[in-house]
């Protein structure tokens, strides 16, 4: 169902020509990669966490991982991963498929400077063997992006 929410909000917005449907999983960074046919770290992936009782979605470069130090920093707390099933019941998809895209009210989500160093991503939507072609602009204006932070490494 997810697919369903996230794939609507997208053709509302005018975008259904860029979401893709794949036969193969898109489940992880590499898989999605595969199925997209573009480098790993181009995929935009969609952590989520828990702040003071509230879901947090931090959309990053498919390479970047978590800096904790700098995470702390801005969020004033330890990083706490939500599970799959806090997953589900707090932002709307199921793991493999997340995006910001039909999401539920509430959600805060922020964008990683680690994207920046790309002019197209390509976060999912909503399902495990989905995604969508984006600009930064157009992945800043269609997830509700509360701002740009910057909490993640990249590898050197």
């Amino acid at each position: 169902m997810s697919f369903i929410e996230a794939s609507t909000y997208l053709e509302e917005k005018g975008y259904k020509d860029r979401i893709k449907q794949f036969d193969v999983s898109s489940a992880t960074v590499e898989l999605a990669a595969v199925a997209v046919g573009t480098e790993p770290e181009k995929i935009a992936k969609s952590l989520t966490f828990i702040v003071e009782e509230q879901p947090v979605m931090i959309i990053c470069a498919g390479d970047a991982k978590v800096n904790n130090a700098k995470y702390k920093a801005y969020f004033h707390k330890k990083a706490k991963m939500l599970s799959p099933q806090e997953v589900h019941d707090f932002i709307g998809h199921d793991i493999g498929g997340v995006c910001p895209f039909g999401i539920h009210d509430g959600v805060d989500v922020y964008l990683d400077e680690s994207l920046k160093r790309f002019e197209i991503v390509y976060p999912a939507c909503g399902s495990a063997n989905s995604a969508v072609e984006l600009n930064l602009g157009e992945l800043e204006n269609l997830s509700g992006s509360k701002e740009w932070i910057d909490v993640c490494k990249i590898p050197e």
